[in-house]
């Protein structure tokens, strides 16, 4: 590639990215952590964290469908489906946080205003990348008709959709039975994948960028980056790496969690014969 072709595609990811649309986006987005962050730092509490992340993901994807100032079917599927994940992943979690209280993830963190800063900050470009491929396909006025690609990618995104909910669930009832006290979940879709509900994750946002692909154009395909940062963080960061500490130091000395350690891939699930 040459230096003026290099230009180019920088000039064109520039205006793609300034784009009136989202940037507007992207201010709300931080509007609404940075506020967020100043009620929970008033009050000394994590629990409406993982809520107003969730709430801003619905908010966002329909915001930028009016915005962006089109209505086509493609668009009207994708902000659905960001609802729906949004709704199920969103009370679940404040339900879950409700019962148990506290999230480990903050114990070091909701009594330090700067640092929590860093946190509600965090979720901004956390939704922001995540949702780029939707508010790239909500800000196109040009449709085109619906293809092999939306249909692939709307089931890739039903199958993590129902991954991610059932292997949720069974957790919430493996943990709620007082039989199951100390002990750790090796059964349904935890018995295939010691994070399943994280490779749904993983599966639903990589649909809805390969359904939103279908209008995409030039430096557009640069948004793949979504699911790839979705992976990154659940891997590396925020997700498997701090539970899978947590555990080990619960259960490293059970002979049991050692077998299942062994035999049981950390995300991508892989059937037992």
């Amino acid at each position: 590639m040459t230096s003026p072709q290099i230009s180019a595609l920088l000039a064109d990811l520039r205006d793609t990215i300034m784009g009136s649309n989202l940037a507007k986006c992207a201010a709300t987005d931080l509007g609404i952590q940075w506020a967020g962050w100043a009620l929970a730092s008033a009050l000394r509490t994590e629990k409406f964290y993982d809520l107003a992340g969730s709430a801003t993901f619905i908010l966002l994807a329909h915001l930028s469908r009016i915005w962006g100032g089109a209505n086509h079917i493609r668009q009207k599927v994708q902000s659905s489906l960001v609802t729906a994940w949004g709704l199920r992943l969103g009370t679940f979690l404040f339900l879950r946080i409700l019962k148990d209280g506290h999230d480990r993830r903050f114990n070091n963190v909701r009594d330090s205003p700067g640092t929590f800063f860093v946190y509600w900050t965090i979720q901004a470009l956390w939704v922001f990348m995540t949702l780029l491929p939707t508010l790239m396909l909500n800000s196109e006025k040009r449709d085109v008709p619906l293809g092999t690609r939306d249909y692939i990618g709307w089931t890739i995104w039903g199958l993590g959709f129902a991954t991610e909910a059932v292997a949720d669930q069974q957790k919430w009832l493996f943990k709620r039975d007082p039989d199951n006290a100390g002990k750790f979940i090796q059964s349904g879709l935890w018995a295939y994948s010691r994070h399943p509900n994280y490779f749904g994750e993983i599966l639903q946002w990589s649909g809805l960028w390969l359904s939103a692909s279908s209008v995409m154009t030039g430096p557009q395909y640069l948004s793949v980056l979504s699911p790839v940062f979705v992976w990154f963080l659940l891997s590396y960061v925020s997700g498997v790496p701090l539970l899978e500490k947590h555990a080990m130091r619960k259960w490293g000395s059970d002979q049991a969690f050692q077998n299942y350690i062994k035999n049981t891939p950390v995300l991508w699930p892989w059937p037992k014969f």
